[in-house]
């Protein structure tokens, strides 16, 4: 792709965004968490966090699953933008996928506050968030006017997902599932069951073998036509071999084509230091880290190349993509690191993955994947 003025331009206004977050930071740092977090969507859609130069993506970055190509192995997590608000302003970053939601059936408005919190000491986050959002029909016209704006002939082709889940009050999975994917699937690349979220009653129970075949039944006959499948996991599923290969091969016979591992955790490391380590919810970023890779390599042993695997849990730097990729994973993304350090993240652990990538001798990325089993 030949660069021209503004992609010149776009890279220098992130150049001197990233200047700019060292200071920035510390001052959201000191607002409570969710409305830093709102404030970062505003500042996304008024288009003030830089862009990319789309022509700097490396090849040896490139990533192929599911039949989609992904310009790099580093996606942002659902939950960051539940409602598909910002998604170009994503890809303008630098992200190598886009996953928005997690979207229910109805609208609502999650737990009480407060409910997120972050762990300074600790490098993470616990949120109890229950899954507030505007609701599927929001969403559907919001995925229809990106789906309108073409990206390509400004930046490289990244693949979208939408994270589908259920309602509090009223579910009922079997219909739910269907009928939500049946509305995004002319908009998303690809498709994200939720069914691990530790703040919706009920929902984890979901992932047990018998219940999650009869969705993925349902699924199947109401929307034999979609594209490919994905379902995220919880890190805290029974540890032995037997149940969590149940899962895997249900997940497998049911035309599911991936898993995302992993989700937050409802344990508490006895490592953790912050004073809000006791509060209920799912808890993500650095003591999620060797949890989810562990079990990431527990199913890629299972799965044996049958499905593809997104690493996802603790990722802070280049390092930590590379072991993710080497135990098994796809390609993976991130949340908690990007929320504590913004934008500028997602540069550094690019030149991170390069040096090496590079210092090593490899081509591509995926050369890499599968190689700590």
């Amino acid at each position: 792709m030949k660069p021209t003025l503004s992609y010149w331009l776009a890279d220098k206004e992130q150049q001197l965004m990233a200047s700019f977050y060292p200071y920035m930071m510390p001052l959201l740092r000191k607002l409570d968490a969710e409305t830093a977090h709102k404030l970062g969507l505003v500042s996304l859609m008024l288009g003030v966090c830089g862009g990319v130069r789309p022509w700097s993506e490396d090849p040896c970055l490139h990533v192929e699953a599911m039949g989609l190509r992904f310009p790099n192995p580093i996606g942002i997590a659902a939950g960051f933008d539940k409602n598909a608000e910002v998604i170009r302003p994503l890809v303008r970053l630098g992200f190598g996928h886009v996953e928005v939601g997690t979207v229910t059936p109805r609208p609502q408005s999650g737990n009480p506050k407060p409910r997120l919190f972050r762990l300074m000491a600790d490098g993470a986050i616990i949120n109890r968030m229950g899954f507030n959002n505007d609701g599927i029909d929001r969403m559907v016209v919001r995925l229809a006017r990106n789906h309108r704006y073409d990206l390509s002939n400004h930046f490289p082709k990244v693949p979208l997902a939408v994270n589908i889940g259920i309602n509090k009050v009223g579910a009922d999975p079997e219909k739910d599932y269907p009928q939500q994917i049946g509305r995004v699937c002319h908009y998303a690349d690809y498709i994200v069951m939720n069914l691990s979220s530790p703040n919706t009653p009920g929902l984890r129970d979901l992932q047990s073998p018998a219940r999650l075949k009869q969705i993925l039944a349902a699924i199947n006959e109401l929307q034999p036509k979609r594209p490919p499948l994905v379902v995220k996991l919880a890190p805290d599923l029974e540890p032995a071999e037997a149940e969590v290969e149940s899962i895997v091969e249900t997940v497998i016979e049911g035309k599911v084509q991936g898993l995302i591992m992993t989700n937050t955790t409802i344990t508490r490391p006895t490592t953790l230091r912050s004073p809000l380590r006791d509060e209920t919810g799912g808890l993500s970023g650095r003591p999620l880290r060797k949890k989810s890779t562990e079990m990431l390599a527990q199913v890629a042993r299972l799965a044996k190349g049958r499905l593809t695997l997104i690493g996802c849990g603790g990722i802070e730097s280049g390092a930590d993509i590379v072991e993710k990729i080497m135990h098994g994973a796809d390609y993976t993304q991130l949340y908690s690191a990007f929320a504590y350090e913004g934008p500028p993240i997602i540069r550094r652990l690019k030149k991170e993955l390069l040096t090496i990538l590079q210092r090593d001798g490899i081509k591509n990325i995926a050369e890499i994947k599968g190689q700590a089993l």
